[in-house]
């Protein structure tokens, strides 16, 4: 057996089935340790928990290789993890900055303000989703989903055309993995708060992914189109990291020179 057959048969399942590890623990270490998630986009977690779990009802059906089924459970608990830590350490909403008026003052204490961040996350969505100011809803959209799935699942798991849609259903959410944080880059023109780990651990297990779904048996057409896909919108990452690099962004210096502006008093708040 060649370096090729060592690298797809052997060294490519073991990375795929650990790389939710190699993929998040930093991010999730950084975010611990520096007490905020900020700049980190709480989607990431959503998009790999409903990915995950629909990959483990669509084994049940497609029996796809041992490696990516293992790689999806570690994924879940890795995922719950991360969007634990993210949740508790969620900048708290604070107060927009005015200029200073007859009414207003730096020591005014009016109960009615509204957030000087945007809400988290900054773009609203209808009935708030995944925007929620509490954590339980979070983890009951999670259960509420399972157990659909779960049902959806006993009922129709006979059926290969259901099956064929939870397959391309989960490897169609979990391309587009790279795209909440893509658009809070651009955004903010910096990719403070999102961890250069994490893209040089996604751009290698794109490669593994890409060199593993095309090379190995019982993989479907889905899992190679979500690897091309994901591969690319890596790619624009990486292009983003050396665009606006890891400081900070422009928004981020304006509320900074802003809250500096109230502290000399030359600002008030709403």
């Amino acid at each position: 057996m060649g370096f090729f057959g060592v690298l797809v048969s052997y060294v490519a399942p073991l990375f795929i089935i650990t790389s939710p590890l190699t993929s998040y623990a930093d991010q999730i270490r950084n975010i611990h340790i520096t007490k905020s998630s900020r700049g980190f986009s709480l989607d990431i977690p959503l998009i790999m928990l409903v990915a995950s779990i629909l990959r483990c009802f669509y084994w049940l059906g497609a029996d796809f290789e041992t490696s990516l089924l293992i790689q999806s459970i570690i994924m879940i608990f890795v995922q719950l993890l991360l969007l634990k830590v993210a949740l508790d350490y969620r900048p708290p909403p604070h107060l927009p900055l005015l200029p200073l008026t007859p009414t207003a003052s730096p020591t005014s204490t009016s109960t009615s303000h509204s957030p000087p961040f945007p809400p988290y996350p900054p773009t609203p969505r209808p009935y708030n989703f995944w925007q929620w100011p509490t954590q339980k809803p979070y983890w009951s959209f999670l259960l509420y989903f399972t157990l659909t799935t779960l049902a959806l699942h006993l009922l129709f798991g006979s059926s290969q055309l259901f099956i064929d849609m939870v397959g391309y259903l989960a490897l169609g959410v979990e391309a587009t993995l790279p795209i909440p944080q893509v658009l809070s880059n651009q955004r903010s023109r910096s990719c403070n708060g999102f961890r250069l780990s994490v893209l040089a651990s996604w751009l290698l297990g794109d490669v593994m992914k890409i060199l593993y779904f095309f090379s190995a048996q019982h993989v479907g057409v889905q899992f190679k189109l979500c690897a091309g896909v994901q591969f690319t919108l890596d790619v624009y990452l990486g292009v983003q990291f050396w665009m606006f690099g890891g400081g900070e962004g422009v928004e981020e210096g304006v509320r900074r020179r802003e809250v500096e502006m109230v502290e000399r008093g030359e600002m008030g708040v709403s």
